[in-house]
């Protein structure tokens, strides 16, 4: 094999391995455009930017847009030079940024694929390594790299890519994400996620003491062999143990009692109506969570308003509301978790999660009785706690819009590459 024909395999490869990581990384932003801005919204907080915090939303979304554009741009091979500066240019940025996560860890994680796939900032950054490599490859041969359409059709190639994951992000902003990555997804039992087997490896603990200006590490059964003159200083864990899917688990009354078991083992259907911040809720649906209260009071069915917000808060949501249900406090992140709306809906029973719906997609009175029906009698596996037919009519919803939104992506593109082709091809033919 010659110089130029390994350079141009290397150059091509690069190429794959850098858009298809794009294509990724965008999609799963775009999947949850909320997770990405609660993590923006981290950065900016430990960059003391909080006076950009109502951007959140914004470079969540335009985030996603350019990664998913850079990587279709780069995998067709459209405008390759400004592209490939373009990922260069990013991947310079990202990773001396990464490093400093790494070695300062100010946030647990980069958020670079979503709640997809989570990495460690080491692993991140060790990950950025030859995706910087493979970009400064890419830029250097930019020409070695072989277009699939003409330069008449590259506007097309990259404005559309760019509003297609728009799009997607607010469809996936207005309601929930396509594809939930979060533990608490729809079918599973809170209880189950919580559990840890009696086998399961326990944290590796070692405790400082200090006995005349010389601090020393000690095992546990060490220090019993210790003497008075050692002081205890402090304790780290060396190695972590299992870690359940769900750690914690709280929702407190107004009199602060926990009745997060009472609520996950209630054998009926029981609402949460989650509001992490009530201030910023949406109550344009209103009059739909109000049925579903009013129903649920009809059939005797639990239903609650879940909220990280203050007394004051809440009092000024029922004024403006007319709402009547109990409220439940619990941590901020606990909620934003659960479900990516404010308010959203939750239906669980027995600490099974029967349903998730977004505000915008809550059952109006017309279907609401029909909906809970359903609900009520869905079986639940008594081995796992798990709702099967649930789980199975959800993974079938979410195959068919996956195979859309993969065909509404891709068919235009055909098309137009059908259209360049032959244009191409008719020019050719009168120039001979």
């Amino acid at each position: 094999m010659n110089k130029g024909k390994f350079i141009k395999i290397l150059a091509e490869f690069c190429r794959i391995l850098i858009g298809v990581t794009f294509v990724f990384s965008g999609t799963v932003k775009a999947i949850d455009p909320v997770g990405g801005a609660i993590k923006i919204g981290d950065y900016l907080t430990t960059f003391g930017l909080n006076h950009f915090s109502w951007m959140e939303n914004i470079l969540s979304f335009n985030l996603a847009s350019i990664e998913f554009m850079l990587g279709i741009c780069l995998l067709l091979a459209v405008y390759r030079k400004l592209t490939t500066f373009c990922v260069l240019l990013f991947m310079c940025f990202m990773t001396p940024l990464t490093l400093y996560l790494a070695i300062f860890n100010p946030v647990s994680d980069c958020g670079c694929f979503g709640d997809a796939i989570i990495l460690s900032n080491w692993a991140t950054f060790f990950k950025n390594v030859p995706l910087l490599a493979a970009s400064i490859i890419t830029f250097i041969y930019y020409k070695r790299l072989t277009s699939c359409y003409t330069f008449k059709a590259y506007w097309f190639v990259g404005l559309y890519a760019y509003f297609f994951c728009m799009a997607f992000c607010y469809y996936n902003f207005s309601y929930l994400p396509i594809t939930d990555f979060r533990p608490y997804k729809v079918g599973l039992n809170i209880p189950k996620l919580m559990e840890i087997p009696e086998d399961a490896p326990q944290d590796e603990v070692v405790f400082i003491y200090e006995n005349e200006g010389i601090k020393k590490e000690f095992a546990l059964e060490e220090i019993l062999t210790l003497d008075t003159s050692w002081t205890f200083v402090d304790q780290k864990i060396i190695k972590e143990g299992f870690i359940p899917v769900v750690s914690s688990f709280e929702l407190y009354n107004k009199n602060q009692d926990n009745i997060a078991e009472v609520i996950l083992t209630h054998p009926q259907l029981t609402f949460l109506l989650i509001m992490p911040k009530i201030k910023e809720a949406n109550d344009f649906h209103v009059d739909n969570i109000n049925n579903v209260y009013d129903n649920a009071v009809e059939a005797r069915l639990p239903f609650y308003g879940v909220t990280a917000s203050t007394e004051e808060d809440i009092e000024e949501w029922r004024e403006n509301t007319g709402s009547d249900y109990p409220f439940l406090t619990a941590d901020d992140v606990l909620l934003k978790t659960m479900i990516r709306s404010n308010p959203g809906l939750v239906v669980i029973k027995n600490g099974t999660i029967l349903a998730k719906w977004h505000h915008n997609d809550i059952p109006g009175e017309d279907t609401l009785t029909e909906v809970v029906t359903k609900l009520d009698n869905t079986p639940i596996n008594e081995d796992d706690l798990t709702a099967p037919e649930i789980i199975t009519e959800k993974n079938e919803k979410e195959r068919v819009a996956w195979l859309r939104i993969f065909t509404g992506f891709t068919l235009p593109l055909l098309l137009i590459w059908i259209y360049d082709f032959f244009r191409n091809r008719n020019i050719r033919k009168k120039k001979i």
